[in-house]
């Protein structure tokens, strides 16, 4: 069949693949019917008609743009110009920046011209048209109202706390929450609020350790509440037409993936380097809080905010700020299980900050009629070799796939998924994957209407452990060996004391 008149779908792969679907997403085009909460009842269920009270957690950056594709703010938020540690940018830094996006767009021109650098910013739906009314904004907590100011100005009715469990404990009016604290803080908190049966939107990585993203799923799956994890790309049209062309077989059968990304170059701090020493704490942060679990280290404003995610006691590097944007498309497309080995080299790292860049390989079973998988991850700027066929001037996309028949390639989140090389007359497989809206209104018809979200913690917790290996991996590259992952009963086989990396001991008054 060519690929220029593919119009009709595999049966058995479009069957395979629905049945998977089903059995995990919530289509969103449930009629919004007003019925008595006694007849639907349910753990948590609320009424289509009912407004949602949402708490957000973790607002001063992603966070605050969470709560924005959910209830626009009274007041238009402007984003400050600031640096990655939470320090006001000087006149000299602003300049700096506009001179390298001005040079990006010389180099790749946007459609429509390059941006009013001028303009006013704002974050998430304050940044469109139409106002957003899908949840109320009940409560703000964040641990630095400094550096989350410009988001607590946006919501003035919303109550606000630095400590989130002084808000579990005293807002019991709340139906869900948007958490959007570092990596480290994100099971204990979203464990908590599960536990008090508060429907939970949380940012990915899921968790920092492999322990503790399974734990979450387990608790999840007890409470029945509805969960989402923040990855975006995943109720984006482009993921799901690469799942539909790759299950329809436009390319044939895949059994080469390549990703890759240029996190953290550039964004922050990762290589051998030296913890910053400490200082003391400012009056506007609580610390404590902050910390959470992770070890009691002195505070330097260069490890907070943004910069945590390159230290190993509260980030997951690059992997975990980008895989769950690159790497879930391929383990839907290709209904990944958990590899059975993986191998990492990279440039070199301290004990306290991660590698600046890295390639890891890991290996997955053939699955059901799919041949067995060798997916590359490449981060901090390297890129896998340019496939043959890619046009002279083509840039290279985020994730590749080689088929027997084709290749395909697409951006983050799925972004534009496309041939190599391109084929303008090229016509794909009908849509035959429900499309649920973005990942926001779908969490929140989940609520409203008894369902799971697209991407709920039974789907996000396989995904985010395939991430999480990744550091595993890296740590133990200098034993010269490939890893062999006994998922069943979460160990490394052949390498038993990297076995102690999947779950660390807590700081003192703190536990899942």
């Amino acid at each position: 069949m060519g690929q220029e008149n593919l119009n009709s779908k595999n049966p058995k792969s479009k069957n395979l693949s629905r049945r998977s679907f089903l059995g995990t997403t919530a289509t969103a085009a449930a009629a919004f019917t007003i019925i008595p909460r006694y007849v639907l009842g349910g753990t948590g269920y609320i009424a289509p008609s009912d407004t949602i009270n949402v708490a957000g957690i973790g607002v001063g950056s992603q966070g605050g743009g969470d709560i924005q594709q959910l209830c626009t703010p009274d007041v238009p938020i402007v984003r400050p110009q600031r640096n990655f540690n939470g320090t006001p940018m000087t006149k000299e830094q602003i300049a700096a920046q506009e001179a390298r996006m001005a040079e990006r767009m010389k180099r790749n021109p946007p459609p429509g011209g390059p941006p009013n650098t001028n303009a006013v910013v704002q974050m998430g739906a304050a940044a469109g048209a139409n106002p957003i009314k899908l949840a109320n904004i009940y409560a703000l907590c964040d641990v630095d109202p400094d550096y989350s100011g410009h988001i607590i100005k946006g919501y003035p009715k919303a109550k606000i706390y630095s400590d989130w469990r002084e808000l579990l404990d005293k807002e019991k009016s709340i139906d869900a929450v948007v958490i959007g604290t570092p990596d480290h803080n994100h099971a204990m908190i979203a464990a908590a609020f599960m536990r008090a049966k508060k429907h939970v939107y949380l940012e990915k990585p899921m968790a920092k350790t492999i322990f503790e993203v399974r734990k979450l799923a387990e608790i999840a799956k007890e409470t029945g509440v509805v969960t989402q994890m923040g990855n975006q790309g995943h109720a984006t049209e482009g993921t799901r037409k690469t799942v539909e062309w790759i299950q329809s077989g436009v390319i044939g059968l895949v059994r080469e993936v390549q990703l890759s990304t240029n996190r953290p170059m550039g964004f922050w701090p990762q290589g051998d380097l030296k913890r910053p020493e400490g200082m003391p704490v400012p009056k506007n942060l609580n610390y404590d809080v902050w910390l959470g679990p992770a070890p009691n280290k002195p505070y330097n404003p260069e490890t907070l905010h943004f910069n945590w995610r390159g230290l190993w006691d509260y980030g997951t590097g690059a992997m975990g700020d980008m895989g769950a944007h690159i790497f879930d498309a391929p383990i839907w497309a290709l209904n990944l299980g958990m590899p059975i080995k993986i191998q990492a080299t990279s440039s070199p790292y301290s004990t306290d900050y991660m590698p600046l860049c890295e390639m890891v390989t890991y290996e997955f079973a053939a699955r059901d009629s799919m041949p067995a998988v060798k997916v590359t991850w490449c981060d901090g700027g390297l890129r896998p070799p340019r496939p043959e066929g890619l046009e002279a001037g083509r840039a290279m996309k985020d994730a590749t796939y080689y088929g027997d028949k084709g290749i395909i390639t697409h951006g983050s989140h799925g972004a534009m998924p496309e041939l190599i090389p391109g084929n303008q007359n090229f016509k794909g497989p009908d849509a035959w994957l429900p499309r649920t809206g973005n990942i926001f209104e779908d969490w929140i018809s989940a609520i409203k209407n008894g369902k799971k979200s697209c991407n709920d913690f039974s789907i996000s917790s396989k995904l985010t452990e395939i991430m999480l290996l990744t550091n595993i991996a890296v740590k133990h590259q200098l034993d010269n060996i490939t890893l062999e992952y006994d998922a069943s009963n979460m160990k490394i086989s052949n390498l038993p004391e990297a076995n102690s990396l999947f779950q660390y001991e807590y700081r003192t008054g703190w536990s899942l």
